[in-house]
């Protein structure tokens, strides 16, 4: 056995995913003594800080005995560095990514991989015409609620899927009384932000994944906290949506409703909860947990308007137990990078397939312009 590094480049690192998910994820891999390899190397990977704010990238680095440096044509000149990684802010990542590829590094890229379908097609054509490995994070689909809930899929235990709900979100404070738990970046259309833009891409990977192939949308967005307070406690106006109502048609007929808000309180077992109804069952998941009601146990309910009901319907579901343990879903995308770079072995979410969620925000966002259904027509993964 022996040992290989391999230098992973993070653009963004000092950001809370990039620290807290993303670097972690890269250090636990090095100080485990490296990803166990098909031939019986261990492969260490060395992260390489890559940003503009010295000062953070040098207290960072040095808590972790890192390379850093802001010289970012130095960094992606460096043939020592092999992959390139950006989890910085969403403005930008198609020109930061472009650059990359076109210093030959391979590629993984947070979502979304751009601002738009026509720049996330660019870059998915360049990496393929550069021969270069290419990937986006879908961490979401790692997770173990919807670990449980591909297996239930796999089983065929809902029989012919027919529905499912998505409600996701909750209150971010606008500054006034508490600060906001998300920066103020995520606020406004110039650098990136809004609902639609930052969580779509997730669901469209899920739905597709585990539901079906979307074929339509139908959406509405909506501002519900016009001004918010930035990290200075300065006053600034929001110039992008923070609620979002959709519904999506798949190919096999089933329909997807999606209630997305940063402004809506939680009165749900979770911050996400997916519910998926079949002819032969139901579950309902949130980020860790998951319930299934069968056919055969399902109640019979008898709504009245003349007495309480005395049903305990949350009772009535049977929990999909634990059987066995679970890997940090950044973490398990990253090894399935790895590998992909350095076995050739295959990576389920290329560039195309981040592309595939540029697609379906682009076509929400004009389903709200033209209030009117969106197609997705095929794109090719």
């Amino acid at each position: 056995m022996s040992i290989q590094k391999i230098q992973v480049i993070i653009e963004g690192a000092t950001g809370r995913l990039g620290q807290m998910q993303h670097l972690k994820a890269l250090l636990n891999i090095r100080k485990e003594g490296g990803l166990l390899l098909k031939n019986g190397d261990r492969l260490v990977p060395e992260p390489v800080l890559l940003g503009r704010n010295a000062e953070k990238l040098k207290a960072l680095a040095a808590t972790h005995n890192l390379a850093w440096t802001t010289d970012r044509e130095a960094c992606l000149a460096d043939t020592n560095n092999l992959i390139y990684f950006d989890s910085s802010v969403t403005a930008g990542r198609h020109l930061r990514a472009k650059s990359a590829l076109e210093a030959g590094k391979h590629i993984y890229l947070e979502k979304p991989i751009a601002e738009s379908l026509e720049q996330a097609l660019d870059l998915a054509s360049l990496a393929e015409r550069l021969g270069l490995k290419n990937g986006t994070v879908q961490d979401k689909l790692f997770l173990p609620s919807l670990t449980k809930l591909r297996k239930l899929v796999q089983t065929g235990f809902f029989g012919q899927i027919l529905t499912a709900k998505i409600d996701f979100g909750w209150w971010v404070f606008d500054g006034e009384i508490h600060p906001a738990q998300r920066s103020s970046w995520n606020y406004r259309k110039k650098d990136g932000g809004g609902l639609v833009l930052d969580m779509f891409p997730h669901w469209r990977y899920i739905i597709d994944a585990l539901l079906g192939e979307i074929k339509a949308v139908s959406c509405r967005t909506k501002i519900a906290i016009p001004q918010r307070r930035d990290e200075q406690g300065m006053l600034y106006e929001v110039d992008v949506e923070d609620t979002v109502l959709a519904s999506l048609e798949l190919a096999n007929g089933a329909l997807v409703e999606i209630n997305a808000s940063w402004a809506a309180r939680i009165k749900r077992d979770d911050i996400l909860t997916i519910q998926v109804d079949g002819t032969q069952g139901s579950a309902v998941c949130g980020l860790y947990r998951c319930f299934i009601q069968p056919a055969v146990a399902t109640p019979k309910p008898v709504w009245s308007i003349e007495v309480p009901t005395s049903e305990n319907f949350d009772g009535q579901w049977l929990e999909v137990p634990d059987v066995g343990t679970y890997t940090n879903s950044y973490r398990s995308g990253w090894e399935l990078f790895l590998r992909h770079v350095i076995e050739g072995s295959p990576f389920p979410s290329p560039l195309r397939a981040g592309a595939k969620g540029i697609q379906l925000v682009d076509a929400c966002y004009r389903s709200h312009r033209e209030r009117k259904w969106i197609d997705l027509p095929d794109l090719s993964v």
